[in-house]
This record gives C-alpha cells, structure tokens and sequence, in this order.
C-alpha cells in the first residue's frame, strides 16, 4: 500500500494518495430505492459516501450531514447530482441536539419528507494504555459516536413511517474488542444496544431499525488516527487478508433500506472479512 500522509482526525478523503472506492464497478441498479429520501450522517467519505452514491443508483435523493467543511462534500454532491439525484449538504456536529433539529428542519424544507437515516458519522483516537484516554477524548468520541445517533434518531422518528428505517454503523470491534480502541469499541457496543432497543420501540410503527457492523474498512478514518506501520497492514489479519473497499459494504445499507429486508429489524450485518461473530 502506498505511504500515506498523517491526516487531522476524521481525515480528508481528496487529500489520501490511495483512495478510497466510491463507486462499485458493474453495479446493478434496480431502482429499490426510487424517490426515498435519505440521511447520512458523515456521507462525504469513506462508508458514507459509497452508500450515498448507491443509494442515489437505486433511485434515492441523498442528504449528507458532515463535520468539516472541505472538498469531499462537494465532490459526493456532484456525483450523487451526476447520477441525476439531487443531494443536500448539511455542514456540523451531530453530536449536538440543536444541530440535529436544525438539519432535519432543512431536509424536510427541501425534500416533505424522509424515509431512511443512516446513522454513520463517527470518530476515534486510538490509545495504546487505558490511562491515556482523558475524559475529553471520551466524552467526545461517546457524543459523536452515541450521543449523536440517539439525537439523529430523536430528530427523524417523528416524520418518519410504515416502511421507515433505520440503519445504524457499528463495528466488529462491538464483538471482539480492540486493544487499542477501547473507547471507541465501547460507543460500537452501545449501538448495537441501541439498535436492538430502538428496533422494538418503533416495530409497532413498522419502522425498521438495523445495523452493520464492518470489519476493516480502508477510509480516511483510518489514515488519520492510524501509525503508519498499522496502515500499511490494515486488514492484513482478516481471514481474506486484506481491508475492505467502501463499495464492498454500502450494499448491506442498500438491502437493510430496502424493502428486501421487509422482515428484519434488531438485527446487525457483518461485513468483515471472514471474522466468525456469535452474540
């Protein structure tokens, strides 16, 4: 893998040299999520944008909610806008309830209504020693990874309903653990909590709730927070050996929007790279 510069946290993805893959080659569109309006939180880059761009494929107009202002954004809109969607751009901290509110005020001024959130956005700062993780860093990394889904959540179930869903990004680390990731496994855990939860809140409503919990995924997340010595075999232990493209996890979003999924809710897709994941 090509040496890669250190990026500030959450990372640019127009400023990595190996860039991530936002669109999958020879993907067939069949229209599953023709005129849904959808939200994704942290959709310039990385997972969001892949799932973006493929939901604009399948027919859905894309509101993307993103921390920092920068180029990735715009580059999303424009091929979301290509593919002859229409995407917004909301720019803040969902880690913020007033945000929130104020996002899906401007999502509902510009599409009437809202059929999918993808709750994505997320940050971590990896810590050799439990003792180094200040309560700075762990109350920021719970409000953007917790905090901010629960308030996303709170902002949309109101306009959403019957066929609604909502898909939450976890991580295999909810499951196994990270050494080095202690924080940030422990915002992952509490998603799929949350998930499960929130899935039997609203099935009376019949508004889905799921999640994906990805493996090793190759985003600027990962160059920004990683050594480069840890990114030069990121995914390297993985049963295929090697960290997944973008485009290789945006199709569980596809299928857990649409209505393929019609009988699943409280559940989590694994996308990992082989990891065997029982609980």
């Amino acid at each position: 893998m090509e040496k890669q510069s250190r990026q500030t946290p959450p990372g640019i993805q127009e400023n990595m040299k190996d860039k991530p893959e936002s669109i999958k080659k020879d993907y067939k569109a069949a229209g599953k999520l023709k005129d849904k309006t959808a939200i994704i939180t942290g959709g310039d880059s990385g997972i969001g944008r892949a799932a973006a761009i493929m939901f604009a494929q399948e027919g859905a107009n894309v509101s993307i909610v993103y921390l920092n202002e920068n180029n990735d954004a715009q580059e999303t809109k424009q091929m979301i806008e290509e593919l002859g969607r229409h995407c917004l751009t909301i720019n803040g901290d969902v880690g913020q309830e007033d945000f929130c509110e104020y996002a899906l005020e401007q999502i509902l001024h510009e599409y009437k209504h809202v059929d999918v959130l993808i709750n994505n956005a997320a940050e971590q700062h990896p810590q050799e020693k439990m003792e180094d993780i200040t309560q700075e860093q762990l109350e920021k990394t719970f409000r953007t990874n917790v905090f901010g889904y629960f308030y996303m959540a709170k902002s949309t179930i109101p306009h959403l309903s019957k066929g609604s869903s909502i898909i939450n990004t976890s991580s295999v680390t909810a499951y196994r653990g990270s050494s080095h990731l202690i924080d940030y496994s422990a915002t992952k855990g509490a998603i799929v909590a949350f998930t499960r939860s929130l899935s039997q809140n609203l099935a009376a409503k019949e508004i889905r709730v799921n999640a994906v919990a990805p493996g090793p995924v190759w985003t600027p997340l990962i160059t920004s927070t990683f050594p480069q010595e840890k990114i030069e075999s990121f995914g390297s232990d993985t049963a295929l050996q090697r960290a997944a493209q973008p485009t290789e996890i945006a199709p569980c979003f596809v299928f857990l929007a649409s209505e393929d999924s019609s009988y699943m809710t409280g559940q989590v897709l694994h996308p990992n790279g082989g990891e065997i994941i029982n609980g």
